[in-house]
């Protein structure tokens, strides 16, 4: 069995203009004041980190370690979230997503979809040279528009948005396999990868690829009404990322899983901190223990009332003390007896002849 690694924290959500939160280096300091023994990087923001320098510069990589060791702290994972919402998009989002890419390709919806594989080629690259072993990432989406059957749902046009989902994945996927390092879709609503039965459809599509896997996420599931514990017992060969966020579902006569365009806080589904949402989190980390998963607990931070700084040192201390450290032996092998064949015998009260 194996113990996982943690605590970790995704940077995307508390960087900002002011100090410490405007460069590398004084977030990296912060984090590791709070406890965490790694980061997850964002890879859109250069000033942070360079993606398409990681790409082509072990020097380069080899500084941006160096500056993270040099505070106590590892890389998890790095993240394409935005990227990879840019390997598929349906019109119907064009705009919305447009600002995602660099200022130049706005208006190209061809050059946003050819930068945004690019960039996930680049991130294969970095992550072997940052000796990573996964990547988060989005799958994008050209079906979701769709997700509810109404007008009934349309066998051949699902059918063929994710043949097309998974032609243009492929050759990002099998980048990745060439770099020995797997690529994790976090499952979230608004990606045609939502839940267990669209990332299985996209797996076979794939062909079963190697490097197609999960980045698992419970506070989607727990808006979905999902059960994330038993999607861990199907899915955990998959499952190679963890975002640790809470979140909580409150039944409400006005609206339910679809949130009824309300802000955040109206919801009945509501991301929260640690500790403060509905997550059980013991038997995720029991079960992920049970399936020998060892890379990285992740905290994602979202929250609808919590402050992020304080919901990040509250969250330090919430992974490390869900951390299982696994047993390296059974507790009754103390009562272990022979195993030798003639003794097995012997208690099964079977002689030489019979």
């Amino acid at each position: 069995m194996k113990t996982l690694k943690g605590p970790s924290l995704f940077l995307s959500q508390f960087i900002g203009d002011a100090p410490p939160f405007n460069w590398l280096e004084t977030l990296a300091a912060w984090a590791s004041g709070l406890g965490y023994k790694a980061v997850q990087l964002p890879t859109h923001l250069p000033h942070i980190f360079d993606l398409d320098q990681a790409a082509a510069s072990q020097t380069y990589c080899d500084e941006v370690r160096g500056k993270l060791a040099d505070v106590g702290l590892g890389i998890s994972e790095l993240s394409t979230h935005l990227q990879g919402q840019l390997v598929a998009v349906h019109p119907a989002y064009e705009l919305a997503f447009a600002g995602f890419a660099p200022d130049a390709l706005r208006h190209d919806r061809a050059g946003r979809q050819q930068w945004a594989v690019q960039q996930l080629m680049n991130a294969a690259a970095a992550s072997q040279r940052l000796g990573l072993k996964a990547h988060a990432t989005f799958s994008g989406a050209l079906a979701w528009p769709y997700f509810y059957p109404w007008p009934p749902r349309n066998v051949a046009l699902i059918d063929e948005a994710f043949t097309e989902l998974a032609r243009r994945w492929t050759p990002i996927l099998n980048r990745f396999d060439e770099e020995g390092v797997d690529l994790c879709y976090e499952l979230h609503p608004g990606e045609d990868l939502h839940d267990g039965a669209t990332f299985g459809r996209f797996l076979e599509l794939t062909g079963d690829h190697p490097r197609c896997n999960i980045l698992f996420d419970p506070s989607h599931m727990v808006l979905q009404q999902m059960d994330y514990l038993g999607f861990i017992d199907y899915w955990h060969e998959r499952i190679r990322a963890f975002h640790v966020k809470d979140a909580e579902f409150t039944p409400s006569a006005q609206s339910g899983v679809y949130g009824g365009y309300q802000a955040w806080i109206d919801r009945p589904g509501r991301f929260r901190s640690l500790g403060d949402g509905q997550v059980n989190f013991k038997g995720i980390f029991s079960k992920l223990a049970q399936y020998d998963y060892d890379g990285w607990a992740t905290l994602e931070w979202e929250c609808c009332l919590k402050n992020g700084e304080t919901g990040a040192r509250e969250g330090a201390k919430f992974i490390t003390d869900h951390i299982i450290h696994v047993a390296d032996h059974a507790f009754d092998d103390f009562a272990l007896r022979s195993s030798e064949r003639s003794a097995i015998r012997q208690m099964l009260g079977l002689t030489e002849g019979s």
